[in-house]
């Protein structure tokens, strides 16, 4: 653990006062984009990449990193270079709980000090622009640097007691076990079947279906619950493995064969406002447990990876899309590359693309399913193929995914 430093640091002059509160002031109009760089150099300085590949805990991240920045920007304001006390804002307790529930370590120093320099040339560039006067300088430099190093060595501090503290208020239930019992057969770990089933209560023999059940506002989480008992009953399952994964997610498992219609899906939260859904593939046995989930995990990092709205999605469906947006510049370069202005045109233009290529590019069965005369599918297509850069005959497939593509960045 870090230990908290306490050091008050050197009294500021005055004047050093004055200058350190007006930049503090003026700091807060570009607060929220510095601490998403700040954010996301720790994210790539991470040693472990459970932050980075888990969106919920990533967001989570991010919102944290936003709060304790604002914070002290706020306490400068109101008490100029002195020293910052961490408070347990409501990110930190959330962070502290989900780091706890995925067996997190919170000491990745590295992580900390890529976000902390991002913050300190921030601050230090308005340190040259706040005075020409190389004593006032000199004294805003020194003062700054004690008050910002010695804030981020506290809130380590801070954030590791606290987990400590949640690890031993959750170690005396069952739901870490279950959860690090669940780790184990995810990470592919020896622990035997009847140990693991003993520690979860479910049977790993026979088939399941992994589901991520998610919200993005706390505002909602009465709704997890009610969305994976619905996602049970339309599986046609009589019971589930269910573990809190986080303060807004719960990971479900159903011994199913099959995941039920993309349709079905949209409809269980079509009534639950803010419930997200990501579903992996059905799979046999221990691995099938595994995949699946890691399939549901990839589909869901998918939507956070694009900013899709998009409230539910199965793997299956989007899985060549999920290889292709492995790096989102290169697929927005796709998806403009290959569709043209087809990209921007009415949903309905390209829902019609969508359908005529599912009904193997046959003009009748398209007029059947989307309810409407072949004339009008025909006019349709000929429109697509003045708007696409190559006819639509001659690039089914990828014009096919980047519309795909398309739709996951919208609402559903």
């Amino acid at each position: 653990m870090v230990k908290k430093s306490g050091h008050p640091g050197p009294t500021p002059s005055p004047r050093v006062c004055e200058l350190f509160r007006d930049l503090a002031t003026r700091m807060q109009a570009t607060v929220a984009a510095v601490a998403d760089e700040a954010w996301d150099a720790g994210q790539r300085s991470l040693e472990d990449p459970t932050f980075a590949e888990d969106p919920m805990l990533a967001e989570l991240d991010r919102r944290f990193t936003h709060s304790t920045l604002a914070h002290w920007l706020v306490a400068n304001i109101d008490h100029p270079g002195q020293l910052v006390e961490p408070t347990l804002l409501p990110d930190l307790v959330k962070h502290a709980r989900d780091l706890v529930l995925r067996g997190v370590d919170t000491d990745d120093v590295d992580a900390w000090r890529a976000s902390q320099w991002v913050t300190w040339c921030w601050w230090l560039k308005g340190c040259f622009d706040a005075t020409d006067d190389l004593e006032e300088l000199r004294e805003l430099v020194e003062i700054s640097a004690n008050s910002l190093t010695t804030y981020f060595y506290d809130l380590m501090a801070a954030v590791s007691a606290h987990v400590d503290e949640v690890r031993t208020e959750l170690a005396r239930g069952p739901l870490v076990q279950r959860l690090a019992t669940v780790q184990l057969l995810l990470q592919g770990a020896s622990i035997t079947r009847g140990r693991a089933e003993a520690q979860l209560g479910y049977a790993l023999t026979g088939h399941h279906l992994a589901a991520i059940v998610w919200v993005d506002s706390e505002d909602h989480v009465g709704g997890l619950e009610v969305a994976a008992e619905q996602l049970m009953r339309v599986c046609g399952a009589e019971r589930r493995l269910t573990l809190v994964a986080g303060f807004a997610a719960l990971w479900v498992w159903l011994p199913v064969t099959r995941a039920p219609l993309a349709s079905d899906l949209s409809a269980i939260v079509a009534d639950i406002p803010g419930v997200r859904i990501a579903l992996g593939r059905a799979g046999p046995d221990v691995n099938g447990f595994r995949r699946s989930h890691l399939d549901a995990a990839a589909a869901q990092n998918l939507l956070a990876r694009l900013g899709s709205r998009r409230r539910t999605v199965r793997f299956e469906d989007v899985q060549l899309i999920s290889l292709l947006a492995s790096d989102v510049p290169e697929a927005q370069l796709f998806i403009t590359d290959t569709l043209g202005a087809l990209a921007t045109a009415d949903r309905a233009l390209r829902h019609t693309v969508r359908v005529f290529i599912a009904e193997q590019s046959n003009i009748s069965k398209a007029a059947e399913k989307l309810y409407a005369h072949r004339n009008t599918i025909d006019r349709r297509l000929a429109r697509v193929d003045e708007l696409l850069p190559r006819p639509l005959a001659q690039n089914l497939t990828a014009v096919d995914t980047a519309l795909a593509l398309v739709e996951l960045q919208e609402d559903d």
